[in-house]
């Protein structure tokens, strides 16, 4: 009995390594903000296992970004938006207090360039999606993005649809962290959960 109850500890760990073995992390807890850090005023919490983002008092821009800085890398997660839900995915940012140097993959209202990519303070949107791919959005439920960045190469999905696709030089030379973003304006409430990445 002994060694069948091994042999079963064996095989259940063998099962596990293998739904987990695409060298992917979590770097969302579900419990706290441990690992990230709140850039201004807005709110950003916990709340039944979500990641959630909303407006302060202030109405100004907000970020939270992981104290980590990454390179190359693989991300996914999953967004919900409520009321405004004008929020956003920076990647090898930097933060002097709220503003930003780095890029944006857009989080935004319908017909507003959902999986876009906006460069702040400084040369804005690099590259919009397609008109006819802003249906792939569902605004009031819960979607999936996925951005890929391989030096200059940066490629984004939404829903398991390919929404862009750039190289760009600058892009190939920044170093930084990953942050959420929340958009000035006030009236913006955004839950996230599933946030993985995979170092590459």
């Amino acid at each position: 009995m002994k060694k069948t109850a091994l042999y079963i500890l064996i095989a259940l760990f063998g099962m596990a390594t293998i739904s987990c073995g695409d060298g992917s992390k979590s770097i969302f807890n579900g419990k706290n903000l441990d690992g990230w850090k709140i850039h201004g005023t807005e709110k950003w919490y916990v709340e039944d296992g979500l990641l959630i983002c909303e407006s302060g008092p202030d109405e100004k821009y907000g970020y939270l970004s992981t104290e980590k800085n990454y390179d190359d890398f693989e991300i996914t997660l999953e967004f919900l938006q409520e009321a405004d839900g004008n929020s956003g995915v920076f990647f090898r940012s930097t933060f002097d207090g709220t503003k930003v140097s780095g890029w944006q993959v857009e989080v935004a209202p319908p017909n507003h360039d959902t999986g876009g990519i906006y460069e702040s303070y400084g040369r804005g949107w690099l590259v919009q999606i397609p008109d006819e791919k802003e249906n792939i959005l569902k605004m009031g439920e819960w979607n999936t993005m996925k951005i890929k960045a391989v030096g200059g190469h940066v490629t984004t999905w939404l829903n398991g649809q390919q929404m862009v696709d750039i190289t760009d030089d600058k892009i190939a030379e920044g170093k930084g962290a990953i942050a959420l973003q929340i958009h000035s304006g006030g009236g913006i409430k955004v839950s996230w959960r599933n946030i993985k990445i995979k170092e590459l």
